[in-house]
């Protein structure tokens, strides 16, 4: 299964490690400093022109990335199918 970023970046969800919410992960020093030494380490890639609104953690071939998309992190979310499979299994 795959998970369009935005723009013309697809990636496969085996190599999806974490999805965040950049508003909110922003309150964090933490989450900070980590977002500036990725970009100073050169991990970071933007996706389009626009804002983003989530930072997506991912591992491509070996080696680790941070996508900054432009679409928010519920409608990744959405798109990864996760939510629903867990709707489904707890209803069983």
């Amino acid at each position: 299964m795959t998970l369009h970023l935005g723009g013309d970046v697809i990636i496969s969800m085996k190599d999806v490690i974490a999805i965040f919410d950049i508003e909110t992960s922003m309150t964090s020093e933490v989450n900070k400093e980590f977002l500036e030494i990725a970009k100073e380490e050169g991990f970071i890639k933007k996706i389009s022109k626009n804002d983003p609104k989530t930072f997506v953690l991912a591992e491509l071939d070996h080696k680790t990335m941070i996508f900054l998309s432009p679409i928010s992190s519920s409608t990744l979310l959405k798109r990864t199918g996760f939510v629903k499979n867990i709707s489904s299994t707890n209803s069983k």
